[in-house]
């Protein structure tokens, strides 16, 4: 099962704002931004360097690549810009855009331009343009991406067949009703899904290597915490060669799993340990299916069988896509059924109640410990020794 992402930077001040230079290129941008929108190839590529022939085939491929993907804005906004002396210079911008339906507020992602000045002209144009800090490219920076409208979803593709792309939002419209009545809260109640054409593609967007990623069939990036109402919505991308080893059971699981962190992400913050965020999400995902809970968590249930019965509910450290598949699978079958067990001594509502709490915290520490006492009127170490328990129970019947 796939990690939480946040791939989203926050905003920060635009200490570039007094500067000519900033305000020229500020300019340049703003009018590239428009022909994005307006569709207009000669306004997209009027921003790029004249002479560079092969820099303005890729960008009007990217512009094309572009052309199916309902956006209802797109924007930049520079952050900085280093003048590198005789008419060059470098800008951080943060690319923000919305998908009309789906974007309560834009999705940011960091690019770094190099620029350089016509002087006769006294015209910027971009000579570069590649991801800033630890961003990745952009899906349609892969290719001409497909689109296919589900009832409740959005899935985008490059290189991928559309009857796979309908099969996919098919599924995720599936999802979408499965997660509102585990997680019966306020939320979008729609997703956007990016369906890349390999692994590398999928590590690529993420801006991570990708071995990573090789045996998980989906991860969600996104901002989490602050206010539902503007925050930018979740991307769950998909790992096509992952996902295809998968059955129907296992593609809903994947996918439900994945539009449960998107429901939740307003109440998931830095406060939230893996177990409750990852196993909250597979506990909605594996909570209409059938199969008892050895069969679905075999890793752990072989484990308890053993006699190694985990001392303490699964750490962050264990949730390591690039560690041991082992002690991964391990950490998502102990961390749903903590979620379990906690739904079925205090009931669901309580077990909502306390994902809520414990995301309410400002920090890490004690915000578990606060949770417990509040909302279940124990400790965490009563909640680890049932846990320990139930996994006798549940794993060794």
């Amino acid at each position: 099962m796939p990690l939480v992402g946040c791939s989203s930077a926050p905003s920060v001040p635009d200490s570039s704002r007094g500067s000519a230079t900033a305000r020229d290129i500020r300019t340049v941008l703003d009018r590239r931004a428009a022909a994005v929108l307006d569709h207009d190839p000669a306004g997209y590529l009027a921003a790029v360097d004249p002479r560079d022939a092969a820099l303005r085939a890729a960008q009007s491929r990217e512009l094309r690549n572009l052309a199916d993907v309902p956006l209802s804005s797109w924007t930049y906004r520079v952050r900085s810009v280093r003048e590198r002396g005789a008419g060059r210079a470098t800008a951080d911008v943060e690319l923000r855009y919305r998908i009309d339906g789906y974007d309560n507020a834009p999705v940011t992602s960091d690019r770094r331009l190099d620029l350089e000045r016509d002087e006769p002209a006294g015209r910027w144009y971009i000579a570069a343009d590649r991801p800033g800090g630890d961003g990745g490219r952009e899906l349609w920076q892969q290719g001409d991406v497909q689109v296919v409208r589900g009832s409740r979803s959005l899935v985008l593709g490059v290189g991928r067949e559309p009857a796979e792309l309908r099969r996919i939002a098919d599924t995720t419209d599936r999802a979408v009703p499965a997660v509102s009545a585990a997680w019966p809260r306020t939320w979008a109640r729609r997703v956007v899904v990016l369906v890349p054409d390999s692994v590398e593609d999928m590590a690529e967007l993420l801006g991570s290597p990708a071995a990573n990623y090789r045996g998980i069939a989906a991860v969600t990036t996104g901002e989490t915490g602050g206010d539902r109402a503007k925050a930018p919505a979740d991307r769950v991308i998909v790992n096509p060669q992952a996902y295809a080893l998968l059955g129907s059971v296992g593609q809903r699981v994947v996918l439900t799993h994945e539009t449960t962190h998107v429901a939740t992400r307003a109440d998931t913050s830095a406060a939230t340990p893996l177990w409750l965020s990852e196993g909250f999400a597979d506990w909605a995902a594996y909570r209409d299916e059938h199969g008892t809970d050895a069969e679905i968590a075999p890793e752990l249930a072989d484990a308890v069988r053993r006699g190694d019965l985990p001392a303490t509910l699964p750490t962050d450290e264990d949730f390591g896509f690039a560690g041991d598949a082992d002690r991964l699978a391990r950490a998502y079958e102990g961390g749903r059924l903590a979620c379990a067990l906690i739904a079925d001594r205090w009931g669901e509502e309580k077990l909502i109640a306390f994902y809520k709490a414990v995301g309410a915290g400002q920090e890490r520490d004690g915000a578990v410990e606060r949770a417990t006492h509040e909302v279940l009127a124990t400790t965490p170490q009563d909640l680890t020794a049932r846990w320990r328990e139930y996994l006798r129970d549940r794993l060794t019947a």
